[in-house]
């Protein structure tokens, strides 16, 4: 496979992903709209101070922005990929000169390019109506940097590798959106990690969104609020090597599972 050719159809196939998706005006006002809702709800319902300096706000953002990375890239391509397969748009693909890499790589332009909107609006929402405050740090932007990259890679690879689950295109909401929720609710998106149940701590442990989660914290709230977690530390180098490890796993069973057609 020559590489080079295979970077420069990937980014094609990046531009016309970008576009087939703006087309679908019902999805993209969901997907760029629904974080800013759900901060719209919570951030009014719930006004409370967690500690000195750090509202609900604003622990509600840092954890609807590793959601999100989450949302748009392993829900939404373990969703659409069932689909394309079904209604023989990948099988189409395969007639074509383009790799399969060059596939994965269209598709990992779009879940970053949606994402970089979302968190955008997401972000000025935030400032604008719920006194988020952004890190004044340019450790914590390099932090937020990394966690978007790998985060977003890792997202990516694991939707690519788990759209080989669902048995059918529209049953895949189905079996995609529930493992979501259930995620979002274990790994601290919603509430105070800390205040969860051992249990539900230890299980969301061995999955990516709780380390996500806890990286974005870290970013938008003071050192001080570090205290509160479990090891009592942001442990940001953990982060990376467990984020690293599932990019890894994506990335590994993507290339096994991935399949053109359902024969």
């Amino acid at each position: 496979m020559n590489i080079p050719s295979a970077l420069n159809l990937g980014l094609r196939r990046g531009v016309l992903e970008i576009r087939q998706f703006a087309r679908q005006r019902e999805s993209v006002v969901f997907t760029m709209a629904f974080p800013i809702i759900l901060l719209a709800i919570f951030g009014s319902v719930f006004k409370t101070t967690l500690a000195p300096g750090v509202t609900f706000s604003q622990y509600f953002v840092s954890g609807m922005i590793a959601s999100g990375l989450v949302n748009t890239g392993f829900q939404q391509l373990a969703i659409i990929i069932p689909m394309e397969r079904e209604f023989g748009t990948l099988k189409r693909l395969r007639g074509t000169p383009m790799p399969v890499t060059s596939y994965f790589i269209g598709k990992a332009i779009l879940v970053v390019s949606s994402m970089l909107v979302q968190v955008a609006l997401l972000l000025a929402c935030g400032v604008l109506f719920f006194g988020v405050h952004l890190p004044t740090s340019s450790f914590k932007w390099l932090t937020f940097l990394w966690l978007i990259i790998i985060g977003s890679a890792a997202s990516t690879a694991l939707g690519i590798a788990f759209a080989a689950v669902p048995k059918s295109g529209r049953g895949a909401s189905a079996v995609v959106s529930p493992v979501v929720i259930v995620l979002q609710f274990f790994s601290g998106v919603f509430f105070v990690f800390t205040d969860l149940p051992a249990w539900m701590q230890q299980v969301a442990a061995i999955f990516p969104l709780k380390w996500l989660t806890q990286g974005m914290r870290s970013v938008f709230l003071p050192d001080t609020f570090a205290a509160r977690e479990v090891a009592g530390s942001w442990e940001l180098s953990r982060i990376a090597i467990i984020l690293l490890v599932w990019l890894g796993v994506g990335l590994f069973f993507s290339a096994r599972t991935f399949k053109w057609s359902r024969e």
